[in-house]
């Protein structure tokens, strides 16, 4: 068996059950040996999709991905997608073939690349190591949870590789969770047990398996409110105590009662400028607990008064352990009531902007949210639109929500959906893209029509870059560089084989409810002629990181 081969089977044999890619010369045998093994490909129209489709997929599933790719522009083109990936710390392998000769024109400097955008290398040298050295790339993608490039050089695709070395592949062992040294839970829960107004806020380090009973299980003991990072939105969804997202995204309510804690404690949150309002939410008497498993991410972001090196999980746990009585806390019978009114985005009042032509994103946002399935999967681009899909749409639960906006880039979130979708087949996905975004990633229409996914894009179409117009705007600079004329988006859809609807005011969403209530034998496409009066909510302090 060739290395090529063997790669491919031995990556499978690894634990890998997706792969998403482009195929050229370069990577066509290690993919083709990869689907005989018993793999998933799905072929993307550009790499930079099939990238983040691979992120994507690996976050929703909790499961290792791979991303195969040919050499040189192969590569180049899905960076973008591989720095979002290395950026959230997604366990992804990225298998690269690789030119080794200088004067080809297909060479770069591929580890170099790699590791400018954060992600880690690894080369297969030798049919004799190949084996072991794919095994130790997923092994390192799932303990480290980190973004591997596995260089595969052609001229080592094709050795031969030892009678017998695919029987010592085997799946990467679970990672081993960080148990807390015993002072630091003590100190957490003589914390607990003396503040008043206590709020958790769980990042994403809080989506493994039983964090969310851990979390609400203590937080119920020691009266604390429930908020998440955006990457962990719908964590706590259903419990009567959380104020889903914390930061720029966070309701007024949420504001005040987070600012108003005596006691902020990040589980597996980064506590960073997004989340915590570049501090603005953190009083000047608060008390901030930050509990990771890595001692590198303890007040890399914020100054901690206790930093505590442990397993979300095992943490809390351990931290209900050490005893303490009940207590009421922050969860009174009027922070109940308030939260109950209008914690959620979309019971605060608001003055409708719509006209005859244009709808207010959060009048279209409140509707179809009323319109589509509970079940759903959200997958959301970058964009002065982007607060709304976030906050005004319901999540079931933390698979329920993709937030592919680690580097900022705009152009992920129809991929980014469909690679949640992917790893979630039994609920909606819904892909929530501005124009810019939605023209930026038209290609992948293609790959939501024929792979079947009954998915409806809805694109917040104001002709513009928005959050650019509404930055630059009100300081009188010229926007011609970032305004574009009408595009009749819906016949872009349309020509994907999508089923297609321009919505300028509520009355035309009874196209939206016809298509819910049919078979969604073909994808749904909504070009929403959004009014553009006014930058989002949570434009202001996105801009403040610039």
């Amino acid at each position: 068996m060739k290395v090529a081969e063997a790669v491919g089977r031995a990556l499978c044999a690894a634990g890998v059950s997706h792969v998403f890619g482009v195929v050229g010369s370069g990577n066509f045998h290690a993919t083709n040996a990869m689907v005989a093994a018993g793999a998933r490909f799905v072929a993307a129209r550009h790499e930079g999709g099939a990238a983040t489709m691979a992120d994507a997929y690996a976050r929703t599933s909790g499961t290792v991905a791979v991303l195969s790719v040919h050499q040189g522009p192969g590569l180049t083109n899905a960076v973008t997608g591989i720095a979002e990936a290395a950026k959230s710390r997604t366990p992804l392998v990225v298998l690269a073939a690789e030119v080794t000769e200088p004067r080809s024109n297909f060479y770069v400097d591929q580890e170099a690349l790699a590791r400018a955008v954060g992600a880690v290398t690894a080369r297969v040298t030798s049919g004799e190591d190949a084996v072991e050295q794919v095994c130790g790339a997923v092994r390192r993608a799932v303990h480290e949870r980190r973004t591997v490039l596995l260089n595969l050089p052609l001229p080592v695709q094709e050795s031969e590789v030892p009678d017998g070395a695919l029987a010592h592949a085997a799946p990467a062992p679970p990672r081993v969770p960080v148990a807390p040294a015993d002072a630091d839970v003590a100190e957490l829960a003589r914390l607990l047990g003396q503040a008043r107004r206590p709020v958790f806020v769980a990042g994403r380090g809080s989506r493994g398996p039983g964090c969310r009973d851990a979390l609400a299980t203590l937080a119920e003991r020691h009266g604390a409110l429930l908020a998440t990072s955006a990457v962990a939105r719908g964590l706590f969804h259903g419990d009567p105590w959380a104020l889903d997202v914390s930061g720029g995204f966070a309701s007024p309510l949420t504001t005040e009662l987070i600012q108003g804690a005596d006691l902020i404690v990040g589980w597996g949150c980064a506590l960073n400028m997004w989340t915590m309002r570049h501090g603005s939410l953190i009083g000047a008497d608060t008390t901030v607990v930050q509990v990771d498993d890595e001692a590198s991410a303890l007040g890399a972001h914020r100054r901690v008064h206790l930093g505590v090196v442990g397993d979300v999980r095992l943490t809390a746990r351990r931290a209900l352990d050490a005893g303490g009585e009940r207590r009421r806390g922050y969860r009174t019978p009027e922070v109940a009531a308030a939260l109950a009114a209008r914690v959620r985005w979309r019971d605060v009042p608001y003055e409708d902007t719509s006209t005859r032509e244009r709808i207010d994103p959060r009048t279209l946002s409140i509707a179809l949210d009323d319109l589509l399935p509970a079940e759903r999967v959200i997958g959301v681009d970058s964009g002065n639109f982007m607060g709304h899909p976030s906050m005004y749409l319901s999540v079931p639960d933390h698979h329920g929500f993709c937030f592919t906006q680690a580097f900022q880039s705009i152009g992920l979130g129809l991929a980014t959906t469909i690679g949640a979708a992917l790893a979630q087949p039994d609920r909606l996905p819904v892909a929530a893209l501005g124009d810019g975004g939605a023209m930026m990633s038209a290609v992948e229409l293609d790959t939501v029509r024929r792979l079947g996914l009954p998915m409806v894009v809805v694109v917040y179409d104001d002709e513009a870059y928005g959050a650019e117009v509404h930055h630059f705007g009100p300081h009188g600079h010229p926007l011609d560089t970032v305004r574009f004329p009408s595009t009749d988006i819906a016949a872009v859809g349309r020509g994907y084989g999508f089923e297609a609807v321009t919505v300028r005011t509520t009355a035309d969403l009874k196209a939206v409810e016809d298509w819910v209530s049919g078979p969604r034998s073909a994808p749904l496409l909504i070009d929403a002629k959004v009014v553009d009066d006014r930058g989002s909510w949570w434009l202001q302090e996105a801009f403040r990181g610039h």
